[in-house]
């Protein structure tokens, strides 16, 4: 059996400590700082990759964020503007986003400072060779050293990559899934929970999964939604993700939990294999994030479906003016499918994909995002 070299060094890690929580094994596998699948430098977003990302899809997707923004600027007084984002893989939708507010409100684009939260030295590369036209305005750095702001905390498809704890409840008591090593490879044990946190989330969380079924625990996700909170003086909060309130995350159908593996486009459930080679992700708990925002006075504004999110910022309406650019019907056509990926449900983003928007000492502003279907104007 051919092994990746983390996948060797895990093993090694086991063989002299024991079965590791599969918490620490996902950490391994996504941040292992030589090895580890957003470390290492590769094509991880687009056809040569291993996924799409929302705004890998079109530039109309950040040109539709930018609107928000715009509205963002406004309400917090048209003053300095710091937009924050992690996690910002390539860079594909903060120059999108910029470009778009460049031509679209160019008074807030000479105000607005950008500040890029990366951990990976190759994505820090690829951002810079995206945003070179805007790297006046640009910084990189931790978390930690993020200074205080007031502005905007952009994450898009972050917290699915936060590493879980996997869990199931088994004759009524919560058990741990560990990592063992074989001479087969890597498989499974169920042990006590390694923290008394895990107990504690649901209890805090009201919601936890039946007998018999497996859950991820995203403790990671909670300890940095209320480190934005931190973060942010004045301003909102916008998190982009696919995921579910916890009701439905836990819910009785869903027996097996939501881990996925993700690898040139092709959809996995065993992460035992390609370590290191392959993306993980877990569903995000979009009612844990509220609940742990709200404790430390980030107030949820709204959670909204992306396709409600993007109809109501004017997505048709780009649409149609899109088109109509497009003299060679073919590729109209290919227009149409392509835009049409972000707002499907089922096999596109529209409904799997969720917008979190929280503020902090903006009171309960109506949103542009938050206007009804109804509401819309019919476009001409």
């Amino acid at each position: 059996m051919t092994t990746s070299p983390l996948h060797t060094l895990i093993a090694d890690e086991i063989a002299q400590r024991g079965p590791i929580p599969f918490v620490d094994f996902m950490t391994r596998c996504l941040y292992h700082p030589q090895h580890g699948y957003y470390m290492h430098p590769r094509i991880r977003i687009g056809k040569e990759g291993d996924f799409f990302t929302s705004s890998s899809v079109h530039a109309l997707f950040g040109g539709l964020l930018a609107r928000q923004l715009v509205e963002m600027d406004t309400l917090l007084g048209a003053g300095a503007f710091t937009l924050v984002e992690q996690g910002a893989g390539e860079g594909h939708l903060m120059r999108d986003v910029l470009d778009a507010v460049r031509r679209d409100a160019p008074a807030f684009y000479d105000r607005l400072q950008v500040r890029l939260v990366e951990v990976s030295p190759d994505n820090r590369r690829r951002q810079a060779l995206q945003l070179t036209e805007h790297s006046d305005r640009i910084d990189w750095c931790s978390f930690e050293e993020l200074p205080l702001f007031t502005g905007c905390f952009l994450s898009n498809e972050l917290v699915d990559a936060f590493p879980v704890h996997m869990v199931e409840m088994r004759d009524g008591v919560l058990s741990e899934v560990y990592v063992t090593a074989t001479d087969k490879g890597f498989g499974e044990l169920f042990l006590p929970p390694s923290t008394l946190a895990l107990a504690a989330h649901f209890d805090w969380l009201g919601v936890a999964p039946c007998e018999g079924n497996r859950a991820e625990i995203n403790l990671a996700a909670v300890q940095w939604m209320r480190a934005v909170a931190t973060k942010l003086q004045r301003g909102f909060a916008l998190t982009i993700d696919y995921g579910y309130p916890a009701v439905e995350l836990y819910a009785p159908h869903r027996r097996n939990g939501t881990l996925m593996c993700y690898h040139r486009h092709s959809a996995g459930e065993d992460p035992y294999v390609r370590v290191g080679e392959q993306d993980l992700t877990a569903h995000v708990d979009f009612t844990a994030l509220a609940q742990a925002g709200a404790e430390v006075g980030l107030d949820p504004i709204c959670l909204t479906e992306q396709y409600r999110f993007l109809m109501a910022l004017g997505f048709v309406e780009e649409l149609i003016r899109l088109e109509a650019q497009t003299v060679d019907p073919i590729q109209a056509q290919g227009l149409r499918m392509t835009l049409k990926h972000l707002i499907m449900p089922d096999e596109g983003m529209g409904t799997t994909f969720k917008v979190l928007v929280q503020g902090k000492g903006v009171g309960c502003p109506a949103l542009l995002c938050q206007r009804r279907m109804a509401d819309l104007p019919l476009p001409i």
